[in-house]
């Protein structure tokens, strides 16, 4: 009972945490003529609440496509279209056609909050509670810290609540297709990752995961026997699950075509603004795009991701643990941030949200990876008048969670894992890894604040308008390199203490 009370308290004050952020302003408010990511949640209300589903993709006079054209697959076309008939219930001008472009209101921003509350506390919030509870070893205490920290992740709610966005709710479907595996209900999990697909297409950062756990568990199982039915099972699960997501545009290929064509729009380019991945760290370097065609920028992209995350995926088809999945999901969605084709600057969450289901087993390296995403989204919170909801839930996230989890006294070789390292680097002097991680983990945010400081408070070079938003992704794109490697590292040493992979397993 206790422990409820705890949990009650602990999801209260991240409600708070998140209805506070979402006081302050949002993407593009009072910016004509696209305004920002909160006028396209809204004009996708408009959109598909006055028009049939034939026009929700195709350029049309009641639908410019130019004007925040829906571009996520239909399960978000659906969370829309939900979303709408509540708000014409309260106020039609809302949703109104054409009329409605750039509505700004109090009220009409109490409604767009309250959606993605809503969402948070009916997907996300309860996928976070019973996997900290059901997946996650330790005291009941230390399982409502894990949840604390969790779900007081400082780049989600910022992002969500700030920048506007729904990422929980995709997130959310995922994290429920992680917490079936973990409890073995397989078939479940696939449904829940396939919506997960199916309202956001960036959780392809994911698929590649959970599509070697599972063959790689029917294949241990006997591919002749309760392995073929476990295969086939799935398989008719994920079948079903995307045939009704897209059933009204099946009927006719083409409009089945032009919603892939609006979900995957590759003539975007390589990269767009900057983000901390490897293409627009290099291209300070090298001006890529000046140098490679677009089909040659599409075809390195690929191959490089697909290099990247091939260890780690071919490591967990041979051994599909549940530990070996959740470093798996870490490794696929960092290689794909990393290298992959038109990557944007809140894609990090994809990688976000398997470092804090590690936060129990690594969290000094769990905790100051997530400091580092946040840190990496920064010139887009101060584009979004975002700065003070920045620096507070970030201070407030990196002292609250290394102090309930100890994790600087907790920071031996053996606890950060750093055994794979010795074997790798044989010719390594006998230094204190783990000290010098500690000192790095220190200078890390160090820099981090002082980068922030100076970004707010200096002006950059008159030559160099963008000299400091590149500094960040540069600089945050060396922690995301640093951490792939960590965490491939990990994944190939040996599993972590017997009592721990007897749960995860």
């Amino acid at each position: 009972m206790e422990t409820w009370s705890l949990v009650s308290i602990c999801v209260l004050l991240c409600v708070t945490v998140r209805w506070g952020v979402s006081l302050n302003s949002y993407s593009g408010a009072g910016k004509p003529p696209m305004f920002g990511d909160y006028e396209a949640q809204r004009h996708w209300q408009e959109v598909t609440y006055n028009l049939p589903v034939q026009e929700w993709y195709f350029n049309t006079t009641d639908n410019d496509l130019n004007y925040w054209g829906l571009d996520y697959p239909p399960l978000t076309a659906y969370h829309s279209l939900l979303c709408a008939h509540i708000a014409k219930l309260i106020n039609p001008e809302w949703v109104e056609l054409h009329k409605s472009r750039g509505y700004e209101s109090s009220a009409h921003k109490l409604f767009m909050r309250a959606t993605v509350l809503v969402a948070d506390l009916l997907i996300y919030i309860p996928a976070a509670v019973l996997y900290c509870f059901y997946l996650s070893d330790g005291s009941s205490k230390k399982k409502v810290c894990t949840l604390l920290c969790f779900l007081l992740y400082p780049g989600l709610i910022l992002i969500d609540y700030g920048h506007f966005q729904y990422n929980g709710v995709s997130l959310g479907l995922a994290l429920w297709g992680v917490l079936a595996l973990g409890l073995g209900w397989d078939a479940l999990g696939s449904m829940a990752f396939s919506l997960a697909l199916n309202y956001k297409q960036m959780e392809l950062y994911h698929a590649l995961p959970f599509f070697c756990y599972l063959l790689g568990k029917s294949v241990k199982q006997g591919l002749m026997g309760r392995g073929l039915f476990l295969l086939v099972k799935i398989a008719v699960t994920v079948v079903v699950t995307f045939a009704l997501c897209w059933l009204p545009f099946l009927s006719d290929p083409s409009q089945a075509l032009q919603v892939v064509r609006r979900i995957f729009p590759v003539a975007r380019g390589l990269f767009e603004d900057k983000v901390a991945n490897t293409w627009c760290s290099l291209n300070v370097l090298i001006k890529i795009r000046s140098v490679l065609s677009a089909d040659s920028q599409l075809y390195l992209s690929f191959a490089c991701t697909l290099l990247a995350v091939l260890p780690s995926s071919i490591r967990l088809l041979t051994k599909p643990t549940f530990w070996q999945f959740k470093l798996a999901l870490v490794n696929s969605s960092l290689a794909f941030f990393l290298f992959s084709y038109q990557v944007h600057e809140k894609s990090i969450l994809l990688a976000s949200l398997p470092v804090c289901l590690l936060l129990n087993d690594l969290p000094l390296m769990a905790i100051w990876f997530l400091q580092a995403s946040t840190f990496s989204m920064m010139p887009l919170f101060l584009k979004d008048g975002l700065l003070v909801p920045y620096v507070v839930t970030s201070l407030a996230f990196l002292l609250l969670s290394t102090y309930l989890f100890s994790a600087l006294e907790h920071s031996s070789e053996d606890e950060l894992r750093l055994g794979g390292y010795r074997k790798l680097f044989f010719c390594l002097p006998s230094l204190d890894l783990a000290c010098i991680v500690r000192w790095k983990f220190y200078i890390s945010i160090v820099a981090m604040a002082a980068l922030t400081f100076t970004t707010v408070a200096m002006a950059p070079p008159p030559r160099l308008p963008d000299f400091f938003p590149v500094l960040v992704s540069v600089f945050a794109f060396l922690h995301f390199l640093g951490t792939l490697i960590y965490f491939n590292i990990v994944q190939f040493s040996s599993p972590p203490s017997r009592k721990s992979q007897k749960k995860n397993n």
